[in-house]
């Protein structure tokens, strides 16, 4: 199943500081830093009481200083788990959309004044946090979290005028690059300029063996979204966060 698939292509490439494997079920750990690093993605067999097995996930992130998050996409074990944490006091957050794309007939990029390392570099680190107005502590999980990448990686940082006004980061495994912390400076969004990087790092994803790419993006982001369409990605699946208390 392609769903399954790019499941597991994102848990490679969103790598966390440490993760517990309980029961056909991946417990992830980054100090907090994003979700998706931080979760309970139950993606394979379970065969635990659920009700318990919820509750012990409940305590290994409480004892960790985290809140509990289920990431909960179409082919959760049990099929009932939404369901079940819904009843149990867990809201619902954040859906998001997983979009893919084949390679065979991206346009070339028109601008081209762009740079890609394939190792994590304090610039780029830099560059993505001043743009993303990230927390100097999340700046230091994440360079940990990028360096855990065990495939290989682009780190694209897009210039317009000598200045860095767009970086991101794909991530190439089994003929596809994921693409990931994409991001436009605020006084240079709805200029192309995101358009323009993904189209060179995924030029540089085709020269590097991948025929297809796969996103992430929540749904209530519009202008994402409608780059995303114009470029030609389209939607496979969805999926969604449950989380206990308010984050």
């Amino acid at each position: 199943m392609e769903h399954k698939f790019i499941e597991e292509l994102s848990l490679n490439h969103w790598q966390p500081l440490s993760t517990l494997l309980y029961d056909g079920w991946i417990l992830r750990f980054a100090d907090g830093y994003t979700k998706r690093a931080n979760s309970v993605n139950p993606i394979y067999d379970s065969t635990y009481d659920l009700y318990e097995k919820i509750k012990h996930c409940e305590h290994i992130y409480s004892a960790n200083r985290l809140p509990t998050i289920f990431k909960i996409t179409p082919f959760v074990h049990p099929g009932d788990l939404d369901a079940t944490l819904d009843e149990m006091g867990y809201k619902l957050i954040d859906t998001t959309s997983v979009q893919t794309l084949k390679l065979d007939a991206i346009n070339e990029p028109k601008l081209t004044s762009a740079t890609i390392d394939e190792d994590i570099t304090s610039e780029w680190l830099d560059h993505f946090c001043r743009l993303q107005n990230a927390k100097d502590k999340d700046k230091h999980v994440m360079a940990r979290m990028l360096s855990n990448i065990r495939t290989k990686k682009g780190f694209i940082t897009f210039y317009f005028e000598d200045q860095v006004v767009a970086c991101g980061l794909g991530v190439i495994e089994r003929e596809y690059i994921g693409l990931y912390d994409i991001v436009t400076e605020k006084n240079a969004r709805n200029r192309g300029f995101g358009e323009q990087m993904i189209l060179n790092l995924l030029k540089w994803g085709k020269g590097n063996g991948a025929k297809y790419s796969y996103l992430a993006v929540v749904t209530n982001n519009q202008p994402a979204l409608r780059l995303y369409s114009k470029i030609g990605f389209q939607e496979i699946y969805k999926y969604w966060y449950r989380v206990k208390g308010c984050m």
